[in-house]
């Protein structure tokens, strides 16, 4: 069986991991602090924070940001349930809208309609890796109109004095937008090192600052490492040091610290990253294009344009003109080839927990039509040149089989 996406674990990894349980600190230290450098310098940004997850990043976010009961948060129908999830965790409301049809991200213009005078936040989502349209977001917050809208609620909404754009960068780690990485495109941005990710830790994420100069990043960053370390003003790496056990508890906070262990892969994941996952993940889907771009049923995936570069995380491979019936079809033949495919991704109002508070998947016209055609296809980086041609043939035979009950 070709599996979906196993992470990329070799020597290299083992080694760091190993010198990370021999050194005698395995907790949030020294290799999490250069990891956090490392990523600042890689996108362009001052200041980065490590945590275990993407999803604790987020609501840590959103929780700074003062976000709270009777606030709205913006984002995709079209995303995973972290997106939404971390939202409800603050008591706010996920006001979800509708997807462009070529990228999968966020419409700019069903967003500008669903700002009201609650909306605190817009949380885009890089879907597959392709970084959103920031430029027409950030001039979207910054209208006029729309400033005069925002109603802040805290002292942080207050200092901004509008409503804050947080990306959730979950697959993007690499991807470009007018020059520049994401990471320093939204105020606010999170990445994934979930082990499904191009670059993973096993678990993690990081938080990564882009505030305009009226915030101190460095008091932030602080403030944010009191939030994931229940509101402790030093962490275990910093009380080791001598005479300064001593600590206080200044707020009732989460516990969403990156350790050494997982930082010691993900060191090890950023410096062969530009220059051999991103290739290696580039390489998968401009063969997939290939194969696929002369098929009448294909539609493929928007990953390059003169703006935009996609960190080739997701393929997110269209079937033209099929609902979810002969999609779920196809997916099943590919299986009995031994080939894993997924899809990306069931729209929130799907989902039993969002619809059963009301939202309504006829109201995402777009995000629905995306769902019923789209299949993942497997991208990791040890896929084999043969691995790649039995999962295009695989994807052949089985579209065939489904919409013209052919053998070919």
């Amino acid at each position: 069986m070709i599996p979906f996406s196993p992470p990329r674990i070799d020597d290299k990894t083992i080694e760091e991991v190993n010198k990370a349980l021999l050194s005698g600190w395995i907790t949030t230290g020294p290799r999490t602090r250069e990891f956090e450098q490392r990523i600042a310098s890689y996108c362009g940004v001052k200041k980065v924070l490590c945590v275990n997850s993407a999803s604790a990043g987020l609501e840590l976010a959103l929780r700074w940001f003062g976000v709270q009961a009777g606030d709205e948060v913006i984002l995709p129908a079209y995303t995973y349930a972290a997106t939404a999830n971390v939202v409800i965790h603050c008591g706010a409301t996920p006001v979800m809208v509708d997807s462009n049809k070529d990228d999968f991200n966020i419409n700019v213009e069903a967003v500008r309609q669903a700002i009201t005078p609650r909306t605190k936040v817009i949380m885009p989502v890089d879907i597959g890796g392709m970084p959103c349209d920031y430029q027409a977001l950030h001039k979207l917050v910054n209208t006029p109109g729309v400033k005069q809208m925002f109603t802040p609620r805290s002292d942080n909404q207050r200092t901004l004095a509008r409503i804050m754009i947080l990306s959730d960068s979950a697959h993007s780690i690499g991807g470009v937008y007018h020059g520049r990485k994401t990471g320093a495109l939204a105020d606010i941005s999170v990445f994934s090192f979930h082990a499904v990710k191009n670059l993973t830790t096993a678990e993690g994420g990081a938080v990564c600052l882009n505030l305009p100069d009226c915030f101190s990043l460095e008091e932030i960053y602080k403030q944010l490492n009191i939030k994931s370390l229940h509101g402790q003003t030093k962490d275990a790496f910093s009380k080791m040091q001598i005479g300064n056990w001593e600590y206080d508890i200044v707020e009732a906070g989460q516990k969403c610290n990156m350790t050494d262990i997982a930082a010691a892969i993900g060191l090890v994941e950023l410096a062969r990253y530009e220059d051999d996952m991103l290739v290696k993940r580039k390489t998968i889907f401009d063969a997939y294009s290939a194969a696929f771009a002369q098929e009448p049923w294909a539609e493929l995936p928007l990953y390059h344009t003169a703006d935009r570069i996609s960190s080739c995380h997701l393929y997110l491979l269209r079937i033209k003109n099929i609902g979810i019936e002969e999609r779920n079809a196809i997916i099943d033949y590919i299986f009995r080839q031994e080939v894993a495919v997924n899809v990306h991704y069931k729209p929130l109002p799907l989902m039993t927990y969002y619809k059963h508070l009301g939202y309504n998947m006829n109201h995402y016209p777009v995000a629905y039509d995306n769902y019923c055609r789209e299949i993942s296809l497997p991208v990791y980086y040890n896929l084999s040149h043969s691995d790649i041609k039995t999962v295009i043939n695989a994807v052949k035979a089985a579209v065939n089989k489904v919409l013209y009950n052919s053998k070919a």
